[in-house]
């Protein structure tokens, strides 16, 4: 910076004349030395702040002001020239990585804030129209005529058996999550198979009550067990190492004993609001159109059940990630509050698009099956196929470990948690593919949806049989609803394990689960049927 001081002598003698120059030179000795100190601060505080430089080491601190295109060129002081390079620029290049990532970590900005928009507007029109409809169930219970005969009906057949099975599926769910950290190897079996047994039982049950709408359903349950217990035969290879992820994913858990309790508070709001959502069922019995309310009011609860389950799944993923990741372990209630907020927006799209993505991969599951030398299932099948690939990689349900810890939006989330699973080898990508955490929890929803349907049935055939089908399906939905909320702690503490084993591989948190399983299927000594994204083969 020395030799910045004859350039100002030069410019201030030509503006203001010979008797300021010689005023600049008497006291350019005493300034001179403080600039250069207020430079070396400015330095210091650029790399990092360390212990003040003494006034013998100056020639070193001028050494680091190289000119980037000649660095043999030195700015010494009493020279004129004007050449020096700006301090600026070698600046410009010194942060260092990891402070933006540690940056990134405590993102502020809101994620995907039109679907927080809708959510935040659907939900305040759900309010409301539940207040309506409530209103309008107690405004016909209390005037006389046809109207207060059918609205009391509903109050004493109706409404019992929707509160028993309300009260049954939070039992449940309670019950879901703590037996799967307790025995995770054991409740994988025993998911597979009662589901299996109870959604066949309360099929046979609703057939053994011949009527034409319980047969229907009774049917729709009889199905299901089949291909339920299909696919436990099917997939009784892979339960062994999923009993692997289980176990280790879930280590983690214990060190935070608050955990559970964003997923407790989302089963408590979840309970409160289905008694609500169950009174603004009967009140649209005294509205216009009731099938077409009662659709509207299904949909609403879904989502927002949905919703629920993953903010809980953004809470516990952000405590697990950081802890895989940065050592770190985070308070749970400062996560859920980001859940709630900051990731909210996220939470709402993938509680949109997930379910379907879930859905599409049975269908390519099955299609794949089915496939053979027919060239419409061939056709068919391609195009699923395609249509999965390009859906995998702008929205999965992996996705929800990177929102929670870095903040990314959930489209950005789903390619970069895709990507890092192709970073890894195909075997990675296999692995993940092949997972059967989510197809656990989604049936432990349908085991619970099916004990509470056996219960709601043989009560609702007892006292009033035209309820009886209507009621099962209800039931069903609620018990289903509030289980898939109970397990998104372990399907996100296996989630994390999987995307933070992709994203730092060598992190001594890991052990020997997935390098070992990786090097069996490179050996060939392993096979994992994937997901299928490609078609087996080309038409001739």
């Amino acid at each position: 910076m020395g030799a910045l001081e004859p350039v100002e002598e030069r410019e201030n003698s030509e503006k203001d004349g010979e008797e300021r120059a010689e005023e600049e030179k008497e006291k350019r000795e005493d300034e001179e030395h403080k600039d250069l100190e207020k430079g070396d601060e400015g330095f210091e505080e650029q790399v990092g702040r360390g212990t003040p430089q003494p006034q013998g080491d100056f020639h070193v601190s001028m050494l680091q002001r190289l000119n980037p295109s000649n660095p043999l060129r030195v700015a010494i002081p009493g020279v004129t020239r004007a050449t020096t390079p700006s301090p600026a620029q070698p600046r410009s290049t010194s942060t260092p990585t990891p402070q933006q990532t540690i940056t990134t970590l405590n993102s502020t900005a809101y994620t995907n804030r039109i679907s927080l928009f809708l959510f935040l507007l659907h939900a305040v029109l759900a309010v409301g129209l539940v207040c309506f409809l409530i209103f309008k169930g107690i405004q016909g219970l209390l005037e006389p005529g046809q109207v207060q005969r059918k609205e009391r009906k509903l109050l004493k057949y109706f409404l019992p058996q929707v509160e028993a099975a309300s009260l049954l599926s939070i039992t449940l769910a309670f019950a879901w999550q703590k037996a799967v950290r307790t025995w995770p190897k054991f409740m994988i079996h025993f998911i597979l198979w009662s589901t299996f047994l109870m959604s066949l039982s309360a099929g046979i049950l609703l057939i053994c009550f011949q009527m034409p709408s319980t047969d229907g359903v009774g049917v729709c349950f009889i199905l299901f067990a089949i291909g339920n217990g299909l696919y436990a035969c099917w997939v009784t290879h892979r339960i062994k190492f999923c009993s692997k992820i289980f176990i280790k994913s879930l280590e983690p858990a214990s060190k935070f004993p608050d955990l559970n309790q964003p997923t407790y508070w989302m089963l408590g709001i979840g309970f409160m609001w289905m008694s609500l959502w169950i009174l603004a069922v009967m009140g649209a019995s005294n509205f216009y159109f009731p099938p077409l309310i009662i659709i509207v009011l299904v949909l609403s609860l879904a989502w927002t059940a949905e919703v629920m389950r993953n903010v809980a799944n953004l809470t516990v993923s952000r405590v697990i990630a950081l802890y895989y990741l940065r050592g770190m372990q985070c308070n749970t209630k400062f996560c859920f509050q980001r859940a709630l907020s900051r990731n909210l927006g996220s939470a709402c799209l993938g509680s949109t698009f997930v379910p379907a993505i879930e859905a599409l991969r049975i269908v390519a599951r099955g299609l794949n099956l089915l496939e053979g030398e027919d060239e419409f299932m061939f056709s068919c099948a391609h195009c699923c196929l395609h249509i999965m690939e390009s859906i995998f990689r702008y929205g999965n349900g992996w996705a929800y470990v990177q929102i929670a810890a870095y903040g990314k939006g959930f489209v950005k989330a789903s390619q970069d948690t895709w990507e890092l699973f192709e970073k890894r080898g195909k075997e990675m990508e296999a692995i993940v593919d092949s997972d059967i955490t989510s197809a656990i929890c989604f049936l432990a929803g349908v085991c619970s949806g099916s004990m509470c349907t056996i219960v709601v049935a043989a009560w609702t055939f007892s006292v009033y049989e035209g309820f009886t089908a209507t009621l099962s399906l209800l039931a069903f939905f609620i018990g289903y609803l509030m289980a898939r909320i109970a397990m998104a702690l372990p399907h996100a503490c296996v989630s994390c394990y999987y995307v933070c084993y992709a994203e730092n591989p060598d992190n001594r948190l890991f052990d020997k689960t997935l390098p070992d399983r990786l090097d069996l299927i490179k050996s060939g000594r392993d096979v994992v049927v994937p997901t299928p994204r490609v078609p087996r083969h080309l038409p001739a």
